[in-house]
């Protein structure tokens, strides 16, 4: 029988890291079955989902914390992706984008929003670049979201319209064709 193993991982950045981590989940039997990982300052880290025999768990588990020697910080635990796809079976799944200057608790704002209508982020990433002309901190953020079917379409949009107003932004909702969202 198989397990997976949820693995989060932080380490100062440098060449090799993702070779080095990769390695031990092969040399333990592990694959690797989705994963994300960047360099973030001057740290780099990821967090990654392994299948791997349940007889070499426990393998697997004790190199993770070896690499601790290494300054790779990691944690890892099993997880059950069944019960998460139970759990927004009937959701519908939708990309966020929000764009605009850059200024404190955007994110925040978008988070509780969603949270206040049973969205589950599913994935979310942002960043702040410095606009080509002016050098002026612009926000990006893209977010794959879970929407229970019980939220209305076209509400939630308004919504999340008035919302990017008051804050400032742009945003763009639509029906996310494949990918990180749960069916």
């Amino acid at each position: 029988m198989r397990e997976s193993v949820l693995i989060t991982l932080v380490s100062p950045d440098r060449a090799g890291l993702v070779e080095r981590i990769t390695k031990v989940i092969l040399d333990c039997g592990g694959n690797l079955e989705q994963s994300r990982m960047a360099r973030l300052g001057g740290d780099f880290a990821g967090i990654l989902l392994v299948s791997i025999d349940e007889s070499a768990l426990s393998r697997l588990m004790t190199a993770c914390e070896q690499l601790d020697e290494e300054g790779l910080r990691l944690f890892s635990r099993t997880t059950d992706a069944a019960a998460a796809t139970g759990r927004f079976a009937g959701f519908v799944p939708h990309e966020i984008v929000v764009t605009g200057a850059d200024h404190e608790g955007i994110v925040h704002a978008i988070a509780a929003f969603l949270a206040h209508e049973g969205a589950n982020v599913e994935e979310l990433s942002a960043s702040v670049s410095n606009a080509p002309l002016t050098g002026a901190p612009l926000f990006a953020m893209r977010a794959l979201v879970a929407i229970p079917p019980s939220v209305g379409g076209r509400r939630l949009r308004e919504a999340l319209e008035r919302l990017a107003d008051e804050l400032a932004v742009d945003v763009d909702i639509k029906l996310h064709a494949g990918g990180g969202a749960t069916p």
